[in-house]
C-alpha cells in the first residue's frame, strides 16, 4: 500500500485548509486510517483516525471542533478537514493506514505517506 498526501501549505491563523491522501497497490488491504503530526522538535502525534466504513472517527483533544477527518472508500481517498488554524497546529502532516482495527497509537500504523507541511501563521 502505497499512500500520498496533499494539501499542506501557508494559511493564516482561524483559517482552513483540506488535507487529502490517496492510498494505491493493495488497498483491500486498508482497514483503518489516521491522521498524525510532527511539529519541529517534538514526536509524531495522533490527530484523527476513522474506521473502514466511516462510521467512527476519533479525534485527538486538540483537534476536537476544529477537525474533521472523512474517507471516500471508492476514490481510496482519506480527508482531514482543519478549521480555525492556530499557529500550534503547524506540522508535517502525515496520512497512516493499517491492516487491523483502528487505533490512535503511532507505531500501530502499518502504512504512511509523506507527509505534507502546514504552516500557521499569526
Amino acid at each position: 500500500v502505497q499512500l500520498q498526501a496533499s494539501g499542506g501549505g501557508l494559511v493564516q491563523a482561524g483559517g482552513s485548509l483540506r488535507l487529502s491522501c490517496v492510498a494505491s497497490g493493495r488497498t483491500f488491504r486498508i482497514v483503518a486510517m489516521g491522521w498524525f503530526r510532527q511539529a519541529p522538535g517534538k514526536e509524531r502525534e495522533f490527530v484523527a483516525a476513522i474506521t473502514r466504513t466511516g462510521g467512527s472517527t476519533y479525534n485527538a483533544d486538540s483537534a476536537k471542533g476544529r477537525f474533521t477527518i472523512s474517507r471516500d472508500n471508492a476514490k481510496n481517498m482519506v480527508y482531514l478537514q482543519m478549521n480555525s488554524l492556530k499557529p500550534e497546529d503547524t506540522a508535517v502532516y502525515y496520512c497512516a493506514a493499517k491492516d487491523s482495527i483502528v487505533t490512535v497509537t503511532t507505531n500501530s500504523y502499518d502504512y504512511w505517506g509523506q507527509g505534507t507541511l502546514v504552516t500557521v501563521s499569526s
